[in-house]
């Protein structure tokens, strides 16, 4: 994402708690402005790892698509967590997750081996109360973070376990693009995904994964992972409870652990998110905004919200895993 463009023609005002933000008046043409601005606004993600744009006055589908794919090459999304609503060839809807509910921090597919290096996000309707897509720059929680956990998961990596039953979460199909068992065995296999069939179709895998990454175009250690956002401690209590009612303790949906199999407490994960609210950013949408986000620089998570809120998002510019020096070997567990 590095470019030589001088981002000093872009009038970036960095606030505290706030992301950096960039007021224009575009709103006769915005895919134009963007492809004009292109390599202006990618620089100025690589300097401050997230940009909020105001004034592009973006009014539909049609306008967001053109932006998003003047600003970077769109992907499909695999092992999606939470079903999505497909607006047009990588574009796509937030995750459905409960209004009620937040989204804690998270860099976008950091379990999968290849990931988008950009994510962006573009408002169509703003809720009336909350909602918005806080960031949090993860060099610094990364000093945040006591050095001995961070030598554990760097040592170890951390095991994500999954359990799909077309109920909760995202279904085979919402992850894999197909319900076809032979079709996902061959994508688990070459994604060093282990997997087990349950006897009612059910879909349990496991998969370990990196912490740390270096960022493949300025060489810095990032804490890049969904440890604490995917954890069983980071469900609400009684949703929790009520998870594990139905399923049972390793039938959640989702889950956690360190790399070896040991479990993470809930002292872990509050640590964790402690240090990413300690980081947060957060600005409150408006119908029209576009946001771009360093994906492995920068995590980020969605607000509690009350009214309609539709946010449409694309990710973008593929990053292998494999580009960004891991620590952990290609294996399922």
């Amino acid at each position: 994402m590095a470019s030589s463009f001088p981002t000093s023609l872009l009038n970036v005002d960095v606030r505290p708690e706030r992301p950096p933000l960039l007021r224009v008046d575009a709103a006769d043409d915005a895919a134009r402005w963007a492809a004009e601005h292109r390599d202006a606004l990618r620089a100025a993600v690589v300097e401050h790892g997230s940009l909020l744009v105001r004034g592009l006055r973006l009014g539909d589908v049609a306008d967001i698509e053109a932006v998003f794919r003047r600003l970077g090459s769109l992907m499909t999304e695999k092992e999606a967590f939470a079903a999505r609503q497909s607006y047009a060839h990588g574009v796509y809807s937030s995750s459905k997750w409960p209004p009620n509910q937040p989204m804690c921090m998270h860099h976008e597919l950091s379990y999968a081996h290849e990931f988008p290096g950009l994510m962006l996000f573009a408002c169509l309707v703003a809720p009336t109360e909350g909602g918005a897509t806080p960031v949090a720059d993860s060099l610094t929680v990364l000093r945040a973070l006591p050095v001995e956990l961070i030598e554990r998961f760097e040592r170890v990596g951390w095991l994500l376990i999954r359990n799909y039953n077309n109920e909760v979460g995202a279904s085979i199909a919402d992850a894999f693009g197909t319900d076809d068992r032979r079709a996902v065995e061959s994508y688990c296999r070459a994604n060093a995904i282990a997997l087990e069939w349950q006897p009612d179709g059910a879909l349990r895998t496991w998969q370990r994964r990196n912490a740390v990454v270096h960022h493949p175009g300025t060489g810095q250690r990032c804490w890049f992972n969904q440890i604490a956002f995917l954890n069983e401690w980071t469900i609400d209590p009684e949703v929790r409870e009520y998870l594990v009612d139905i399923y049972g303790e390793d039938g959640l949906p989702f889950n956690t652990r360190f790399g070896n199999g040991d479990a993470i407490g809930a002292d872990v994960v509050q640590l964790i998110n402690e240090a990413y609210e300690a980081n947060t950013a957060r600005e409150r949408w408006q119908a029209g905004d576009l946001m771009l986000v360093d994906n492995i620089r920068t995590a980020h998570g969605r607000e509690r919200f009350e009214g309609p809120r539709e946010v449409l998002v694309a990710m973008a510019d593929a990053v292998h895993l494999a580009d960004c020096s891991p620590t952990i070997e290609r294996t399922a567990s």
